[in-house]
């Protein structure tokens, strides 16, 4: 039943493989069960009550992608834009949480507009394949990033933005360690070696001082717990300030679909492209559905009480273990609706444990740089623009937007305008405006 509904021999996959890889990428972004509710209690949001909102969201939009799509591409409330949300929404516009919830909604009605109507999917194709595989590797570059510095590897730094972290910290250490022993059991070729690193690194903080009196790892409150109501936040949204402040509303709803709908594109080519579901003239087959799966997944979140559900990046890391289909993202949500049950166990995973399995992922995308022509400069350029922008603006949509407006600059300017499609020029438009609109203000 299961090789019927996933096509598991079809894509040379197992289903404990694919069981594995679920579990790898719910490893990798169990942080946002935590994580989601400290910044949205900021918008005046009961936080308990946004734990299992959380994973409710999580759950349901993943089975929604992996049987819409039968793609191994996890969802829940995105990064970023939960701080857009409480930070710059609620509290910078002074917009209730309420209503910020209608205009999560709104943003996704536009989604589910655009991808029926087809124009998301010409945007995805509009991206020439250099600029795929840019994205793949940026994502890549991003992803390793991440896991640096939620390990304490590399800490902000006024003078030169980054540096190195104190390796004098035990925790540094230990985090450090833990990707020398993935990167090795990836070399050797050890089945599960991401989980495998990521257990025995949870094992050993156990050990380890935090260098604030107390471990790395600490010890759970308990195993099981009940999940707290959703009630506090479920179908609480209003369209309030949409309707009685509709020119303040609208730059609102503009920024978020902006954000939200490149941050998913990103996110869907880079994760398929490294999965090898990429076609060899650079389109994605299914790639509507999946536009379509990923606008419900914003209304979802609004009607459960979240700000705007998205695909994470952190996905890779059950490719890298081997899932290749819809079957990984349905084991992400089981263990996200298990996690109702076991959350004082899963948030006793600390960050020197998935930092590792983090890097490690990146490497494994950044490898498609091969792919990119470096002897053509005026493909070059923009390709490497994207590479570079996505971890150092620490947006995908960002990165991608400058490259796109490279790249349409530069084709102008070489004498090749025709080999660019038009709906790309539109598109370096479009972000031209959103980018640089300072300057028309």
């Amino acid at each position: 039943m299961l090789n019927r509904i996933f096509k598991l021999d079809q894509h040379q996959t197992t289903p404990g493989r694919e069981l594995q890889a679920g579990v790898t990428t719910f490893t990798a972004m169990a942080y946002i069960l935590a994580v989601n509710p400290l910044i949205l209690k900021d918008a005046g949001m009961p936080q308990a009550a946004l734990v299992t909102v959380t994973a409710l969201t999580a759950a349901i939009s993943t089975l929604l992608m992996a049987f819409m799509t039968n793609f191994p591409l996890a969802l829940a409330p995105g990064m970023g834009i939960n701080a857009y949300f409480t930070y710059t929404v609620c509290l910078g516009a002074g917009v209730p949480w309420q209503s910020a919830l209608g205009l999560v909604f709104a943003n996704g009605v536009m989604f589910l507009l655009l991808s029926l109507t087809g124009v998301r999917e010409k945007i995805v194709n509009s991206i020439p394949y250099s600029l795929k595989i840019a994205i793949t590797c940026g994502v890549g570059l991003f992803i390793a990033f991440i896991g640096l510095k939620n390990a304490g590897i590399v800490v902000a730094n006024k003078a030169t933005f980054v540096a190195q972290g104190d390796f004098g910290s035990p925790s540094v250490a230990l985090a450090f360690s833990g990707i020398i022993l993935t990167a090795i059991l990836v070399a050797r070729r050890v089945p599960g070696a991401i989980v495998i690193s990521i257990a025995l690194v949870t094992f050993a903080g156990f050990f380890v001082p935090d260098g604030h009196g107390g471990r790395v790892t600490s010890l759970p409150t308990g195993i099981f717990s009940l999940p707290a109501s959703p009630l506090p936040v479920m179908g609480k949204l209003n369209f309030t300030f949409i309707i009685e402040n509709f020119g303040k509303a609208l730059p609102i709803m503009l920024t978020l679909l902006i954000v939200d709908m490149f941050d998913n594109i990103g996110t869907l080519i880079g994760v398929t492209k490294r999965a090898g579901l990429l076609r060899p003239d650079g389109s994605l087959p299914k790639a509507g559905r999946a536009l379509v799966a990923d606008s419900l997944a914003a209304i979802i979140s609004a009607l459960f009480g979240t700000s705007t559900v998205v695909s994470y990046i952190e996905s890779a890391s059950g490719v890298e273990a081997g899932g290749r289909t819809g079957l990984t993202a349905v084991s992400t949500a089981i263990c996200f609706l298990l996690a109702l049950f076991l959350t004082p166990l899963i948030l006793i995973i600390p960050a020197a444990a998935t930092a590792p399995a983090l890097v490690v992922v990146g490497v494994f995308m950044f490898q498609a740089v091969a792919e990119i022509k470096l002897d053509d400069f005026a493909e070059t350029m923009p390709a490497v623009v994207t590479l570079l922008c996505i971890p150092l603006t620490f947006s995908i949509a960002e990165g991608l937007g400058l490259g796109v407006i490279a790249l349409a600059c530069l084709a102008l300017a070489t004498g090749r305008a025709r080999s660019v499609p038009i709906f790309t020029y539109v598109l370096a438009a479009l972000f031209f405006l959103h980018i640089f609109h300072g300057l028309f203000i």
